[in-house]
């Protein structure tokens, strides 16, 4: 009896691997161990193992997307100081926390002068999106105009535009910032066309609405994108201190109260 038990639990664990349920059959043991301990029934043993099984790939696929999505960095909406950022609707963001926007393909364009947090929210709407299954694709707008640039020279231009078409939610940061090269605004527009009532896309920019036909040089591009970008969009101006200001001015503010009091 005891060689035949021990050769079912052998044939157990190679049936688990067969079936590629790696996890299952190295807790395979361990949980046989604390059914006999805790007089589990046969269905209670079974939905634990295979739950030890479902845990381990959803854990594996949360690390895929957040390696795909390249956030640069791990922020939350709990990291946002919406006290200290008067100029954020939090209504707003609360809002587009839920990620609705992405049920219906709707855009968010967070437009502000640099270091007033649109970066940060973005990050973190992009996070919530990963961590509820949805594919997240980051990227800065020179890096797009970038990789656009070079598929294209390289003869790989439909299969860029089917990288960037992929994601439920793609990031595009830091529109304005750099001079975009003189493709750059063209191929921004066929991603944005490529996307449109398709999938999500949230952008920031330092660039007023008003003026995107003068910062990106061609003003029929700069309609059409704003065409397919507002059609079904959140807009969140953004006009108030910078975080970035305020934390250099919070550490000269220390250093100067340390040096003060050393000298007294």
């Amino acid at each position: 009896m005891q060689v035949s038990e021990a050769r079912r639990f052998q044939q157990l664990r190679g049936h688990l691997s067969y079936l590629k349920l790696n996890d299952a059959a190295e807790a395979l043991n361990r949980v046989l161990d604390q059914a006999r301990t805790e007089r589990m029934s046969l269905t209670a043993a079974l939905e634990r193992l295979l739950e030890i099984e479902v845990e381990a790939t959803e854990a594996r696929k949360l690390a895929a997307r957040e390696r795909f999505a390249c956030l640069p960095e791990p922020w939350t909406l709990a990291d946002f100081d919406f006290a200290a950022q008067p100029g954020v609707d939090e209504k707003l963001i609360r809002d587009l926390a839920t990620l609705r926007f992405l049920d219906d393909a709707s855009n968010v364009l967070f437009v502000g002068p640099p270091g007033v947090g649109k970066t940060m929210l973005s990050v973190a709407l992009g996070r919530a999106a990963v961590d509820a299954g949805h594919r997240v694709y980051f990227t800065t707008a020179a890096e797009l105009a970038a990789k656009c640039h070079k598929a294209a020279l390289e003869g790989r231009w439909k299969t860029c535009m089917r990288f960037f078409a992929g994601p439920k939610l793609l990031i595009i940061d830091e529109l304005g910032y750099l001079p975009l090269p003189e493709d750059g605004a063209s191929a921004l527009f066929q991603v944005i066309n490529q996307r449109y009532l398709k999938s999500s896309t949230i952008l920031t920019t330092n660039v007023g609405i008003a003026d995107w036909a003068g910062a990106f040089g061609d003003a029929t591009v700069a309609a059409a994108m704003l065409d397919r970008l507002l059609h079904r969009a959140a807009v969140a101006g953004i006009d108030g201190p910078s975080y970035r200001l305020r934390g250099h001015q919070n550490q000269a503010n220390a250093m100067r109260k340390g040096v003060n009091a050393r000298v007294s």
